[in-house]
């Protein structure tokens, strides 16, 4: 099971990737696929090769993490799903990621992109906790935070730009927020 887990989430993430690249190139024109070709590869090398976390494992969680976070800016409820679920797979087999996984799983359950938003405050609460707990190896993160997220509660989620998008308000309110603390 663990390497099938080990081998399904670099593939899931692929696969990822590959529609996330499909679903803009085929919303813009034939010229802007050339400029859009050079981003994707420039950005998966260099976001893979910019932040590596000391546990693999969790590594590959932080990936499927950015994806969700992705889809949550974008308010696109299914994609949040498909990188929930690769997250509770991969954080079961995490030390310390039971409760990561749980959260997840609340995630894809969720009804609406509301409810998804609501559960991704403590899934991020968790990771923040994890990734303090493994380190980094290279790289930065920033833990972001946005005080008028959860109504008014206020929300964090881990980043690896300086820049806010935030995922609790998407375009409504997408770069509320500020850098509250740097990881590396």
């Amino acid at each position: 099971m663990t390497s099938f887990v080990k081998a399904g989430i670099p593939v899931l993430s692929a696969l990822l990737l590959a529609a996330c690249g499909n679903s803009v190139s085929t919303g813009s024109n034939a010229d802007s696929t050339h400029q859009h070709q050079p981003e994707p590869a420039a950005t998966a090398a260099a976001q893979p090769a910019a932040l590596q976390l000391k546990d693999d494992q969790l590594n590959a969680v932080y990936q499927q993490y950015q994806q969700l976070s992705e889809a949550l800016v974008k308010g696109d409820a299914g994609a949040a799903r498909i990188a929930a679920n690769a997250i509770e797979v991969g954080a079961k087999d995490l030390a310390g990621g039971a409760q990561t996984a749980s959260t997840a799983a609340a995630i894809v359950a969720a009804a609406d992109i509301e409810a998804q938003r609501t559960a991704y405050a403590s899934l991020s609460n968790d990771l923040i906790a994890l990734v303090k707990k493994s380190g980094v190896s290279s790289g930065t993160l920033y833990v972001d935070f946005c005080p008028m997220a959860l109504n008014d509660k206020g929300g964090y989620w881990l980043s690896t730009e300086k820049g806010i998008q935030n995922p609790y308000f998407g375009d409504q309110m997408l770069t509320c927020g500020e850098v509250k603390e740097t990881i590396q």
